[in-house]
């Protein structure tokens, strides 16, 4: 269809905006829905081809309208009217598509030839896109370069000036150890002076005391002379820890080497941008050259042409022959000035790369060096820490052995304490006993019995007197006694009434056997107060201090009793008594 196509590209009507829903849905979204499942059956059993030829079956069909309608229409026409002329004959289009006729060679041939068409701008476009990138990537790098250079220049000027301090304060640093050094050996020349005139002087002692106030002064002279020498000595040693603050600081700064490196460097770099500069000023130059020549020539040829042609078409042959040759030439030796502006880039390029790497190779092996330092001190504080970890346990399980030792030597002393505590008590009443023993033995038992009678008697009457209660006319007799029995009812001998207070002779017999066995000589005593207090009922007279000696014996008595129970029954006991 050449009309149509013509017409399609007047109007710039590419293929995709019409034929691209043909071949991507077969149709589905073009036709309804009966003729679409048709043609996927038709393309189901034959393939592509009756995608095609339905395609030039429309086109042929509606080239009269199509040709007549600019864009728009066209647009409108294929989505509007197209989808539905076969809806009614289905079989029509179908008819028309098996009778196009083409050439399948010149198919096939049209298909490599659109198949190479787009791989070479494939190609043009995949070679845009690197030249770009590499266009891209040599700005940046002649950015980096310009920066590392401004950089370099930076820090070479930073050096400089600092070296130029530097300089000016050693020179600073030197003068003032010069002066220092000065005052020190006129300080020393000074003291030598003042030694010999001591020598002098005492080889020479004609005047004593003049000798004596010289010697003072000369002393005096001779302390100011050290003070001044140790002033001196002090100053000099300030100027030596500045020289060394200065030294290691010039060692902090970067290497003489480097910066000769940088400076050649940068020599290197400014002398590769002044033979471009040249070779561009030159390129220029001859530009300028070869168009003074051209335009000669044209003015030269354009009288010849218009007198005679045909006469001078060989010498201006030659001449056009001439200026390609030179524009040839230029263009050659522009492109070879290019390719040498190129290659010294290249090897700035690569001098400034081969730089990095060794820099990053010294940093690098640094980093190994601190990296293995470091490993190796983890792996000591390791050892020490584990070290550390097992003489503490060490020290804690001697520390713990060491507790149990005391917490039993505690126990062991505690138990020897009790010990010795029960040994005491068993020794003090066994000292007790013996004294009260003496004691029983040397006074008269008899005696001793009428006192505690009367003592009881007078007690029972002041009893009564202070409740209230009338004194027995007639004395009591000592079978009435009756002693509380606190072992048994500890509570009650507060609230006891005083007719409780006399015993009989079955209670003091009970006393004796059960509280405490006593001796053969208490027992007897004890039965002889028992007889004697029988015998003689009516005896109360006694003297006052026989009445307070039998009281005391009888609380001492009371409480030798009770000592073997417990001290709460002594207590009690005597308490009542």
């Amino acid at each position: 269809v050449p009309e149509l196509n013509v017409h399609f590209r007047s109007q710039s009507f590419h293929t995709s905006m019409y034929a691209s829903s043909w071949f991507l849905t077969i149709f589905l979204t073009t036709f309804s829905l009966p003729l679409a499942t048709r043609i996927v059956d038709i393309f189901m059993y034959e393939g592509l081809e009756i995608v095609f030829r339905i395609g030039i079956s429309i086109l042929q069909f509606n080239q009269a309208e199509l040709v007549q309608l600019d864009m728009e229409g066209m647009s409108q026409h294929f989505q509007k009217v197209i989808p539905q002329q076969f809806d009614s004959c289905p079989d029509k289009l179908i008819l028309r598509a098996y009778q196009v006729k083409y050439n399948p060679k010149r198919m096939r041939k049209l298909e490599k030839e659109y198949t190479t068409i787009k791989n070479k701008e494939m190609e043009e476009q995949i070679e845009i896109k690197r030249l770009r990138t590499e266009n891209r990537l040599l700005k940046q790098r002649i950015e980096t370069l310009e920066k590392e250079s401004a950089a370099l220049a930076d820090r070479l000027i930073q050096g400089q000036v600092t070296r130029a301090q530097e300089a000016e304060d050693n020179y600073v640093i030197k003068r003032e150890l010069a002066v220092a050094r000065q005052q020190f050996n006129t300080a020393s020349e000074k003291l030598e002076e003042a030694q010999n005139s001591i020598q002098e002087l005492q080889a020479n002692r004609c005047d004593h005391r003049c000798t004596q106030e010289f010697v003072l002064q000369l002393k005096t002279e001779l302390e100011q002379s050290r003070l001044k020498e140790a002033e001196t000595l002090i100053g000099l040693k300030a100027m030596q820890d500045k020289v060394l603050e200065i030294e290691k600081k010039n060692s902090s700064l970067p290497d003489e080497n480097n910066l000769a490196q940088l400076q050649e460097e940068l020599k290197g770099m400014n002398l590769r941008e002044s033979e471009a500069v040249n070779s561009l000023k030159e390129l220029h130059q001859q530009v300028k050259d070869l168009d003074e020549h051209w335009q000669k020539h044209l003015a030269r040829t354009g009288g010849r042409w218009k007198d005679s042609p045909r006469k001078n078409s060989a010498v201006n042959e030659l001449h056009d022959e001439l200026m390609s040759v030179r524009l040839r030439e230029a263009q050659a030796q522009a492109e070879m000035r290019e390719l040498r502006h190129r290659v010294l880039e290249l090897d700035t390029q690569n001098q400034v790369k081969s730089n990095l790497l060794t820099r990053t190779e010294q940093a690098c092996t640094g980093l190994q060096d601190k990296l293995q330092y470091t490993t190796a001190q983890n792996k000591g504080l390791q050892t020490q820490l584990s070290e550390i970890k097992r003489k503490q346990a060490e020290v804690e399980c001697k520390n713990k052995e060491e507790i149990m030792v005391v917490r039993l030597r505690e126990a062991d002393s505690m138990a020897a304490i009790a010990e010795l505590r029960q040994r005491i008590a068993d020794l003090e009443i066994q000292r007790e006993e013996g004294r009260i023993q003496g004691q029983l033995n040397n006074c008269d038992s008899n005696q001793y019995i009428r006192e505690l009678k009367d003592q009881i008697a007078e007690l029972k009457a002041e009893i009564r007197l202070f409740k209230g209660q009338r004194p027995f006319e007639t004395s009591m007799s000592f079978d009435g006694i009756h002693i509380v029995n606190h072992m048994v009812e500890d509570d009650e001998s507060i609230h006891s009434s005083d007719e409780d207070l006399l015993p009989s002779p079955m209670v003091v017999s009970g006393l004796q056997e059960t509280l405490y066995p006593l001796q053969h000589g208490h027992a007897n005593f004890l039965q002889g107060m028992e007889m004697s207090g029988k015998d003689s009922e009516g005896n109360t007279d006694s003297d006052p201090e026989d009445r307070n000696s039998a009281l005391e014996l009888d609380a001492e008595l009371a409480n030798h009793i009770l000592c073997h129970d417990s001290p709460n029954k002594a207590t009690s006991l005597s308490t009542t008594v």
